[in-house]
């Protein structure tokens, strides 16, 4: 009897969770139907309706998966603890080095001008993040009597006197100072939400469409969200995933690796600051870890740091982003076709697999590995023993808690802004690796109606790979507890989320560019106002105009912009600014040209026309981008053809 009361009150709670619906118009709460297995004591959940149904998330693959790696231990290494137990404020000073402010508090650190710099192009949720985290570790300094200078919080967020009198809008940032009509209008457009009533699942609706907004920091907008309490009160309906649409910008949308390494610095930064702000805002505690030191293997292809993989590999194939076994893994899985039932699901047998990794680790390198004796579904359970056995996490030490916390964000929207700036968190290989994966794992999805896996599929079996930090965590895993399973269904939740919203996620968001200009266009004033560079400027000026008067043929007139090109040609072209011309069409009449004089073949989409210098480093432009509109946010940029970043 104790038994069947344990089950009945886990599959009550879990279903409260995840199949809970609210009429709005009511406010009364309903909750659907299912049914328990007992003989396995864990919570299942209806099959039924849309693939992107989140509140029919069944729980069977993921305790299956699980199953098949317990079995599979007998190949695992002894576990090492990697995380570190920070002691009493550390976490807050790891922080403010990972966001670019520890000079604010090491006597030895580089000129504390340039966090003042940050400091002054933070919107005010984000300030408030910094201040939180500067409170606590002046406090713990305090306690702990070191022989620092703590700076007053006061002083840390007063704004040199040059830069007080430009708070407003600077190169398309708008300040949050303001209440700015227009601001709040696009704020409410972006916060459109899936139809108030309530539905069946089965019901032939369609999906609904959610604008997001990148032009306002993601915290500003839950800030001035007018009914965020009625939001964070209630439970979204789940019974569809919209749409996520991003916004048109004229001036173009930066991926991840369009920028400059200089600029993607300050991005990172900025990135930790707004997902703090955006956890603050919302109320929900987002937690950090720090990894702890352990012994890692030096060489080899599984349980290999894939810091020390890509070291490798860089020195057989120079250029190489992703590690070669993760691609060749992949590259076997498609081979033999998408189109097999259960790819991910049916697990390949354990002494097999452990066979293959032990030939794999002697044979890959050396090229002499006969993949023909590899089956489909052995290469899928190589693949994700590959993932979990990471000794430092795919989502990293560091981020990974903050990863599974994303679950506990009020609304989709949020768990997506959340998502997003976690990706832009993540080191680069953990970042490209994770790309692959997503990417592979959409094109199986694509597959469904013939490998039977739908997207909830791929999300529950992926999950306990992915969101365990070793597979000793999964050993101590029960399905029949209710925090099993609410552990279960958040961490599918948000693996579903990566591979559904995967495109959104490798986004820049504008805000976040425009802080990045700021941060230029201060700098340059800085470097302006010193006097050994005032006596350069000078000198450059004068060679300038003595150069202009005798190249100013070359020069483009007004409403014109001049287009480098040095790898064509025609290694220069004066352009004419239209409202409607794009990056894309400039491309195409350089590549059109030389075509018609040479017989060399450069394809479109190994090349990009960048945006040098001005209040930018460097960035490649999307095709779509509107040149005059970018022209006037950069006046004093650069134009030039060159090979895009590899990716």
């Amino acid at each position: 009897m104790k038994t069947f009361d344990a089950v009945r009150i886990v599959t009550m709670a879990t279903k409260f969770l995840f199949n809970l619906q609210i009429s709005r118009k009511s406010g009364q709460y309903t909750m659907n139907q299912g049914n328990v297995n007992p003989s396995l004591e864990k919570v299942a959940f209806n099959r039924s309706g849309s693939q992107d149904s989140l509140d029919e998330l069944s729980l069977d693959d993921y305790w299956t998966e699980v199953e098949n790696i317990k079995q599979d231990t007998n190949t695992s290494q002894d576990e090492q603890n990697v995380v570190k137990e920070p002691d009493e404020g550390e976490l807050e000073e790891e922080w403010l080095k990972e966001a670019g402010l520890s000079n604010l508090f090491n006597e030895c650190a580089a000129d504390p001008q340039e966090s003042i710099v940050l400091l002054s192009t933070l919107t005010k949720t984000q300030s408030a993040a910094v201040q939180k985290r500067i409170d606590t570790v002046t406090q713990t300094l305090r306690k702990k009597n070191r022989q620092h200078q703590i700076p007053d919080v006061r002083d840390v967020f007063k704004q040199p006197v040059n830069l007080q009198d430009k708070a407003g809008d600077i190169n398309g940032f708008q300040s949050t100072e303001s209440n700015d009509p227009k601001n709040e209008e696009a704020n409410e457009k972006a916060e459109c939400v899936a139809p108030e009533a309530s539905r069946n699942v089965g019901d032939d609706l369609p999906v609904p469409v959610t604008d997001i907004n990148l032009e306002i920091s993601f915290a500003e907008q839950a800030s001035n969200l007018k009914d965020f309490t009625r939001v964070r009160n209630e439970k979204e309906d789940d019974s569809l995933l919209p749409n996520f649409r991003l916004t048109q910008d004229k001036t173009g949308t930066t991926k991840i690796g369009d920028l400059a390494p200089q600029d993607m610095k300050k991005v990172s930064s900025l990135a930790l600051i707004e997902l703090t702000a955006l956890y603050d805002v919302l109320g929900t505690e987002l937690k950090m870890q720090r990894a702890a030191k352990i012994k890692v293997r030096e060489s080899g292809l599984f349980r290999v740091p894939l810091s020390t993989l890509l070291d490798q590999d860089q020195k057989r194939a120079p250029g190489t982003r992703v590690p070669l076994i993760f691609q060749s893994l992949i590259g076997h899985i498609e081979k033999g076709g998408l189109d097999t039932e259960g790819i991910l699901r049916i697990p390949g047998a354990s002494a097999r697999i452990k066979a293959l990794i032990e030939e794999l680790e002697a044979k890959f390198y050396e090229g002499t590995f006969n993949w023909d004796n590899v089956k489909q579904h052995d290469a899928a359970s190589l693949l994700k023993f590959f993932i979990r056995e990471l000794p430092l996490p795919l989502l990293t030490v560091e981020y990974l808690k903050a990863f599974h916390s994303v679950q506990y964000l009020p609304t989709k929207k949020h768990r997506l802004q959340a998502l997003n700036l976690l990706v832009i968190l993540l080191p680069e290989i953990h970042r490209d690796t994770l790309k692959a994966l997503l990417e592979f794992l959409q094109r199986v999805v694509d597959h469904r109606e013939q490998n039977k896996m739908i997207l909830k599929n791929v999300a529950m079996i992926m999950a306990p790979n992915l969101f365990s930090v070793h597979t000793y965590q999964l050993k101590t895993v029960d399905q029949g507890a209710l925090e099993g399973a609410f552990s279960a269904a958040r961490t599918a939740s948000v693996m579903l989320f990566m591979i559904k919203y995967q495109n959104l996620l490798w986004t820049i968001p504008k805000f976040i560019v425009a802080q990045v200009r700021r941060q230029n266009i201060v700098n340059q004033k800085k470097l302006s106002k010193e006097k050994p560079m005032k006596k350069l400027l000078k000198r450059m000026a004068y060679d300038r105009e003595k150069s202009e008067k005798c190249t100013s043929e070359n020069d483009a007139p007004q409403g014109f912009i001049r287009v480098q090109a040095p790898q064509f040609s025609k290694v220069s072209m004066a352009v004419q600014l239209t409202a409607e011309l794009k990056a894309g069409e400039i491309l195409a009449r350089f590549l059109s040209q030389e075509s018609s004089v040479t017989e060399r073949n450069i394809k479109k989409e190994e090349v990009c026309l960048y945006e040098i210098g001005g209040n930018i480093v460097g960035r490649c432009l999307e095709d779509s981008t509107y040149m005059k509109d970018l022209f006037q946010l950069n006046p004093n940029a650069e134009w030039v053809i060159k090979a895009k970043p590899s990716v």
